[in-house]
Order: structure tokens, then sequence, then C-alpha cells
């Protein structure tokens, strides 16, 4: 999934140069890749027994694999529009999917494990930006894109035979799983589903939270927008400024930093609240995204990947847990909506800009970003701390004496 939905970014601008691809059109093929994970997550969601079928998995990697080899086949805008549609809806179905089958088969293991499993992103983004970069000396984009299929096609080899998550067997289960495949639903990734809680058994004496939840959507909602325009033209950016290698190589970064921040930002999630963690994670990506732009040359570019990389799914690890703990009718599949539609707008909302060059789109995606972090800072305001919410699982499982009172503290 890393591969078949991240690779587009280093390819990109390759295919400005080799293919004739406007920067216009190549943000409305991005914001075709993010309408496709935003409709493959809701079919996730609303039909339930399809991330149980380990048959629509193969036909998703199948399918998914087979429109990276198709890229290189035409010309026609209207054709790769369609084929990274197709990306993106079968990119959700992989990762709900197998995301389904983690939290299923790993329920009774430490909570961090999970979070290791969802840097297989990072690692895809990582691999296939490598590709690109060792390959762009001696090909053009159309081996770019025949190479990152096959890349696709040895991945879906491995995880041929992964198992999906079992039927749930009662009502609470049911319960639990909905719940999760709504934050599996997220478009960079639901990274800390087995914090995800469900509501608390006495809800009437539960206080209001409406307040501090739409402090919390507007941010997170914020955060697609100006979170999707990096990721989709952070290497086109660099690459404009310092032709050459340097792009690339700062998505590999951006990969690699990915692979451990979801139980990084876990860990720390036990020690510092989560709205002070969502604010910091924001302000460092906002300052992250900026750096390019601002400064330029090569020590910018390496640590504005560094910092992207470790945030991106930082804060959607923080956020979701946050709506959890809040309580809030729904919050996650509203968060995840909220998220999802900022994905789209992102590169619709720079389309004008990008005349004139990356740099603009990434100045005001910094800035996006740092609104989010703003109404991150409102969300701190008061917020209650002490409510207690129960951990959903199917079935119930009392904690183990052996867990710690850290752990147990993780989930507040």
């Amino acid at each position: 999934m890393g591969v078949g939905r991240f690779v587009y970014t280093p390819i990109l601008p390759l295919m400005h140069a080799g293919a004739g691809l406007s920067a216009g059109a190549g943000a409305n093929l991005a914001t075709a890749n993010y309408i496709g994970y935003l409709l493959g997550a809701l079919v996730g969601i609303l039909v339930p027994a399809l991330v149980r079928s380990r048959a629509l998995l193969r036909i998703s990697l199948v399918v998914l694999t087979g429109t990276l080899a198709a890229m290189p086949a035409t010309h026609d805008t209207a054709v790769w529009f369609a084929l990274r549609l197709l990306a993106g809806v079968t990119s959700a179905l992989i990762f709900v999917i197998a995301v389904s089958s983690l939290l299923s088969h790993l329920r009774e293991y430490p909570a961090h494990l999970p979070g290791w499993a969802f840097g297989g992103v990072g690692a895809g983004i990582a691999l296939s930006g490598l590709l690109v970069l060792v390959l762009r000396p001696v090909a053009d984009w159309r081996a770019a894109w025949w190479a990152s299929a096959a890349l696709a096609a040895v991945l879906a080899v491995a995880s041929w035979n992964l198992r999906p998550e079992a039927r749930p067997t009662t009502t609470q289960a049911t319960q639990a799983t909905q719940a999760t495949q709504a934050i599996q639903a997220n478009a960079d990734h639901a990274h800390e589903a087995t914090t995800v809680t469900a509501a608390a058994a006495d809800s009437s004496h539960a206080p209001r939270t409406h307040r501090w939840f739409t402090a919390l959507f507007g941010s997170y909602t914020l955060e697609g927008v100006g979170y999707i325009i990096a990721g989709t033209f952070l290497v086109a950016a660099i690459e404009q400024s310092s032709p050459g290698p340097l792009g690339g190589g700062a998505w590999v970064l951006v990969g690699l930093a990915a692979v451990p921040s979801s139980a990084l930002w876990a860990r720390l999630g036990r020690r510092w609240s989560r709205p002070d963690l969502l604010l910091a994670a924001l302000v460092v990506q906002a300052v992250g995204i900026a750096l390019p732009a601002l400064i330029g040359g090569a020590p910018a570019a390496l640590v504005s990947a560094v910092l992207f990389g470790a945030t991106f799914i930082g804060v959607s690890t923080l956020a979701l847990a946050t709506g959890a703990h809040l309580e809030f009718p729904r919050s996650v599949a509203l968060l995840t909506a909220g998220y999802s539609v900022g994905q789209i707008l992102g590169p619709l909302v720079v389309a004008p800009l990008l005349h004139h060059g990356y740099q603009q789109a990434l100045v005001l995606a910094a800035s996006v970003v740092l609104v989010a972090a703003v109404a991150a800072a409102v969300l701190r305001i008061g917020f209650p701390h002490h409510m207690v919410v129960v951990r959903a699982t199917a079935p119930v499982r009392q904690p183990a004496p052996t867990e710690s009172a850290a752990d147990a503290g993780s989930h507040r």
C-alpha cells in the first residue's frame, strides 16, 4: 500500500520532464488518488463483511499492481486519472483488510507491536523512493512505473496468504470491529487503532465534550489539507530549487522516519497528554514543510524530510486516540471523514499557485498546519484528562496481572 499510493510523489518530477504533465494535471491526478482512497475506505466501513474477505484482498493486490504497470501505457490524462482513482480504492481496501487482520491476531500482544507493523507504510515509501532514485540516472518515467509495479508484485506475493480478521461472534465484537474499521479508513492510516475505545458504559454521566471535539475536528481536517500538499509536492519542490537526486533522497528519508513513528508517538502518549503532543507534532511538521521553501539547500531538505516523516503518522495516532478519549459519538468516523476531505481539497487549493512553482504551495501548506496547531492549542484549554475510557476488545479481556500501570494509563 505504501508503494501503490505514494510512489507517485517521486515519479511526479519525471512525468513533468518526460511525459509533458503540467503542474495542474499533476495536482488533479493526486486528487484522483485521494478520492479513490476515500471511496475504498467508505466501502470498508459500510460493508464490514468485505474486510474479512481474503478474495477481496488478493484481487486488490493484483489490481493495485496492475494500475502501476498500466501508467506508462498511455499519455492520456483521463486514463491516468482513472488509474490513480482505482489505485486509491484498492490501496484503501488493502489497508483496511490488513489492519483488521493485524488487530485481530495481535490482540493479546503488546500495543507497540501493531505500531511497528503500521510502519510498513513508511517502509513502502522508502523502498519506492529508493527505487526511483536509483533508476532516474539511467531510465525515464515509464521505467519508474514498471519498476514500482514489480516491487508491488513482490510485496503482494509476500502478503498473499495474510489471514483476514475472523468473523465476530458477539454483538459487542461487531461494534468493536466497526469502530476499528473506521480508524483503519484513515488516509495515512489509523496508527493507534489498538487504543481506540468504546463509549463509557454509563454515558449519561459523561461530560459534554462538544467544544473540545470541535477544536479537534477542525485541527485534524486542516492537517489533512496541509499534510497532503507536502506529501504530494515535496519532492518536486526540492528538485525545483536543487536539481538532481536530492528530492528523491529526501523522500526516502520521509519513509524511513515514518517507520518507527507510530510506536514512538504511542509511547510518548504514556508520559505526556495527547493534546500537548498533538500541538507539538503539528508545530514540528509545519516547520518541516516550510524549510525547503524558505531556506532551500540540502540540509534544509533533509531536515524537512525527517520532520515530516516523523510526524504525519503521529498526528493521526494522537488525533484519533484523543477523539476516542472524548467519547464523542462516532468520533473516529467523523475525524476520518474530515481528514479525507482535507486530503482531497489540498491539491485543488494549491493548483492555482503551481504556475509559479512549488514553493508557494509549501508555504501555504505550512500555514494551514500552523492553523491546525492553533486549534490544537484551543483543544488543550480545560481538556478533560480525568475521563476514564473503557477499552473495546472482542471479546472483552480483563487486564492481565503483568500489565503495568503505565500501560493502563496509556488508554486514558
